[in-house]
């Protein structure tokens, strides 16, 4: 089972990779629809292909974060692949939640043709006291600071928690989601890989040796720090 950790310090914006601009494809379009009633919110990942051309070897991801007034944060996420005939359009899947006063939502679709994202969507819902709830389309909140765990073997499970206690001392929250990922290789040894924003940043084959994971540890966190300067780099100059 899939397991998220959430380091409650606000802000983050789910971008695509450092190469989102010249990836997006305006032939296919992701978009998240809503529908509430009372306290109810069904979300829908909607995808319209607007080609008369078959696509194929798609994969979409919608994942929904809502924090409690509290401060607490919990999340759903629904993926899969699919593919679109010429023209059409496609209900890809639904999330039911409850949204209550003093909470908000953030949701997030993103498509992908061949590991390459082509589409993105993203809603911010936050109830507002004796107003109507707000909808926001264009997030200027961040979250910093989440780290997804997507390991299957005590080895992995051992070096999510060492990087997890590294980056939530280390004084860097990033404004972009972190996922450690875990893979049967041969025998039962497996790949750990590290990614932000489905870019990976480093690979290396599990062992179970609390010094060698702590170096994984280590590196892991360099490259996650080169990869924050060359984002922020890269949107300073797409805002030029």
């Amino acid at each position: 089972m899939k397991q998220f950790y959430f380091n409650i310090v606000l802000s983050c914006l789910l971008l695509g990779f450092s190469t989102v601009y010249s990836q997006l494809n305006e032939s296919v379009i992701g978009k998240i629809n809503i529908q509430e009633s009372d306290n109810l919110i069904l979300i829908n990942a909607h995808v319209d292909n607007e080609e008369p051309i078959f696509k194929n070897n798609l994969y979409f991801n919608i994942l929904a974060l809502k924090k409690t007034a509290s401060g607490n944060y919990s999340s759903n996420r629904q993926e899969g692949e699919f593919s679109l005939e010429p023209d059409e359009s496609k209900n890809l899947s639904e999330i039911r939640l409850n949204l209550e006063k003093g909470e908000d939502l953030r949701i997030y679709l993103f498509i992908k043709q061949n590991d390459v994202l082509i589409s993105k969507d993203s809603l911010v819902i936050i109830p507002q006291i004796e107003k109507e709830q707000e909808v926001v389309k264009e997030v200027d909140f961040e979250l910093k600071g989440i780290v997804i765990d997507e390991v299957i073997t005590k080895v992995g499970k051992d070096f999510h928690d060492y990087f997890y206690q590294a980056y939530s001392t280390s004084g860097n929250q990033y404004p972009f989601i972190i996922t450690i990922k875990e893979k049967p290789y041969f025998g039962r040894s497996s790949i750990i890989t590290i990614e932000a924003e489905d870019r990976v940043l480093l690979e290396f084959m599990s062992k179970p040796d609390e010094d060698y994971l702590k170096s994984a540890v280590n590196s892991s966190l360099q490259n996650i720090y080169q990869y924050s300067k060359q984002r922020k780099m890269l949107f300073k100059n797409s805002r030029i």
